[in-house]
């Protein structure tokens, strides 16, 4: 079998595979290996016959692709979170990737670890897969002649710290809200107009009865109250027609109005009282239907851009993306894939569904023109060289080129006729098959020399990454809530560099707040780790 296996490199890769995504499912107390089994089994794999290898590029496919689809999916959410939040939160992310890197340069010091070691260790503690991978290519392009024993000292020492890269944040959060005597429902109370926290969107009919909001239009009420719902239909007498910003509310009227449940209790108690009259929900004028997002004509731009009230009797009261629910509003972009809800007139309906595709496999569909276009402007970027001074010089390589193209395209969304982004379901599979193709290359590479090198003395890198982990995880939370006044929430967030902790973390808070964190860090995080991780390398090598 093993004689077999080495023929044909591919059976064994999806093997791997398989068998790692399974074992990556089970669960202890909640919590799993996810994805990252698949490394673990490409070790015990590897460990098995050191005959055993995947072509290179393979790895090189799938660290391109991940990083890539990262950058897509992660572009507007970063560049918008740093326009909006300034300078003081890009300072604080990158002095607390800084810190990290210092640590690990304490513990090389303290330890006297080779600079593959420690860098393994970086790697593994901050459960960077992508840093470990941007250095592994970068040791095989550098020419030295001990290439292959720095890449397994590489993976040696990431394998023994990532256990800690997952338990140390976990263990930081348990701490510090103890500490720093965290109260999590103040903080969520105080976050609410700051966050789209809203877990389900609902309706909600609205009769109004109080006078102080008699003659006012939509525009100034919304303003005026700060209301974050969506209307559909409004009944006045005799008549029901779909609401506007220069709608007219008159004492008796009725509204139906869509968003979270406590945001549509606040509009009852500003516009009068719940009703159930079942005149408001007729529907021989005016329908409602969800619409898939097919027509790249309509992607990349906002719902107002495409000026629907001049063409339709028509509104968009909610949209759902991927498992999130939001509320439409004007300034909104669409992506590929959304399924977008409309009340409009019956007669208009046909004319929406052929205006934005709705088709299912059409949105599913990946655009390769574009895919190709924007991950072949990244893998030039990976190829440009850096000048480091006395250090030298590096390449962003396949890791660091692919995803600053993606978060640049990601944020742009569209240039001219070309739609760079992708439907949330594409971008997850892709984003998933890049990482277990890397994964799975980088196991079954070095498993034999993992089982070759066990032994006491590697309690060593065990006690390294965990000391860069849970310092820096520590730090980043008390720095981060006493010094810089920021949520604990969001931190908790911010120190995710696992799925595993951002799951702990909202199961801790109850709340949502930390994936924001999350995605507010990770695209930088991600860039910056992969440069660290490099620069380790070559100045202490």
């Amino acid at each position: 079998m093993n004689d077999y296996l080495v023929e044909y490199p591919l059976l064994l890769l999806f093997i791997v595979v398989s068998l790692g995504y399974l074992f990556g499912n089970f669960k202890i107390k909640g919590n799993g290996l996810g994805v990252a089994a698949v490394l673990f089994t490409g070790l015990a794999f590897g460990a098995l016959d050191p005959r055993f290898s995947i072509p290179p590029i393979v790895f090189q496919l799938g660290l391109s692709i991940f990083v890539y689809s990262v950058g897509l999916s992660s572009g507007p959410v970063f560049f918008k979170a740093y326009k909006e939040n300034g300078a003081r939160d890009f300072l604080f992310a990158m002095s607390m990737l800084l810190l990290t890197g210092l640590t690990a340069g304490f513990f090389w010091w303290l330890f006297d670890f080779s600079a593959a070691t420690i860098t393994g260790i970086y790697s593994g503690s901050t459960t960077n897969t992508a840093a470990l991978a941007g250095v592994i290519e970068f040791i095989n392009q550098s020419g030295v002649s001990n290439a292959q024993g720095l890449e397994k000292e590489a993976v040696i020492g990431y394998t023994f710290s990532y256990p800690m890269g997952v338990l140390g944040g976990i263990f930081a959060i348990i701490i510090m809200e103890k500490l720093l005597k965290v109260d999590y429902q103040k903080e969520l109370e105080s976050l609410k107009d700051k966050f789209p926290l809203a877990d389900k969107l609902t309706s909600a009919t609205i009769r109004i009865t109080n006078d102080e909001v008699n003659g006012l239009n939509v525009r100034d009420l919304k303003h005026k109250y700060q209301l974050n719902v969506s209307f559909g239909r409004v009944f006045q007498g005799n008549s029901m027609s779909l609401v506007t910003w220069s709608t007219e509310l008159k004492l008796g009227d009725g509204l139906i109005a869509v968003g979270e449940k406590g945001e549509l209790d606040r509009l009852t108690d500003i516009l009068g009282e719940c009703t159930r009259s079942p005149t408001l929900h007729d529907k021989s004028k005016y329908d409602s239907r969800r619409i898939f997002v097919s027509n790249p004509e309509v992607t990349g731009v906002t719902i107002a851009s495409l000026n629907l009230d001049e063409k339709f009797d028509a509104i968009i009261t909610r949209i759902r993306r991927g498992d999130i629910e939001m509320v439409a509003n004007g300034e909104t972009v669409l992506e590929l894939g959304d399924r977008i809800r409309f009340i409009a007139r019956r007669e208009d309906l046909v004319s929406l569904s052929a205006l934005f595709g709705d088709s299912y496999q059409q949105s599913s569909k990946v655009n390769l023109f574009s895919f190709g276009l924007g991950i072949g402007l990244g893998l030039l970027i990976g190829s440009i060289n850096i000048p480091l001074g006395a250090y030298g010089e590096f390449k962003l390589g396949y890791a660091g080129g692919p995803l600053i193209a993606g978060l640049v395209l990601g944020a742009l969304r569209r240039t001219g006729k070309i739609v760079w982004t992708m439907s949330y379901g594409s971008t997850v599979t892709l984003q998933q098959m890049g990482l277990i193709l890397l994964l799975a290359s980088i196991g079954i590479g070095s498993g034999s020399a993992f089982i070759e090198s066990m032994g006491m003395d590697k309690i060593w890198l065990f006690l390294a990454g965990t000391g860069v982990s849970l310092f820096t995880a520590l730090a980043t939370l008390f720095v981060g809530f006493k010094i810089m006044k920021m949520p604990f929430s969001l931190l908790t967030g911010m120190v995710a560099n696992q799925p595993a902790i951002l799951d702990f973390a909202m199961e801790r808070t109850g709340n949502r707040i930390p994936m924001f964190g999350f995605s507010q860090i990770f695209p930088i995080a991600l860039i910056m780790k992969i440069l660290i991780a490099q620069i380790l390398f070559i100045v202490l090598s």
